[in-house]
């Protein structure tokens, strides 16, 4: 059973969503690919993952620094799996392009190339907005290009994350 709630944060509301004891989605409300089965899912604004995803929001939002102890557990292919865990590493506060995201994969598998087309694709699709930070992936000329949640709220994720003086890095376990 999927244990849901709302996160009002400064740029917009968003739904958290958590399975057992694992974060599976993290969406700005009216986001493309926002989830449309939501119907069987149980708000519950108590779940302890949810109320660690509040309180991690909170201080990410006001420019603090936090390391979640959430583990997140999303859904995907295993090459949309590949491609988030590459989004989970690339540190706060920087970018890279969905060019190098793409040689990466290429050269972790041993193959002359891997469309950056294909990665932009999973990127979008990430269920798990902030957390696996697909807002930190730019065009191949540094230029914010596509962002299920809009490029006004990426460029504002960015700034924000400009901002954060202390980070001991990205804190989720997956």
């Amino acid at each position: 059973m999927i244990i849901a709630c709302t996160v009002e944060t400064p740029l917009g509301a968003m739904t958290a969503a958590a399975r057992d004891k694992a974060l599976v989605g993290l969406w700005f409300m009216d986001q493309k690919y926002y989830p449309v089965q939501t119907v069987d899912w149980r708000w519950e604004a108590d779940h302890p993952v949810l109320k660690t995803v509040r309180h991690f929001l909170a201080c990410y939002f006001s420019g603090k620094a936090a390391t979640p102890d959430i583990r997140l557990a999303p859904a995907g292919s295993p090459f949309r799996q590949t491609v988030w865990n590459i989004l989970s590493t690339i540190p706060i506060g920087q970018v890279v392009t969905y060019g190098q995201i793409a040689k990466q994969i290429a050269d972790a598998r041993r193959v002359p190339s891997m469309s950056a087309q294909a990665v932009g694709s999973a990127v979008a699709h990430n269920p798990i907005s902030i957390l696996i930070p697909c807002h930190r992936v730019v065009g191949f000329n540094g230029g914010l290009t596509g962002y299920a949640g809009g490029l006004e709220r990426k460029a504002e994720l960015l700034r924000i994350e400009k901002e954060i003086s202390i980070c001991s890095g990205n804190g989720v376990q997956r």
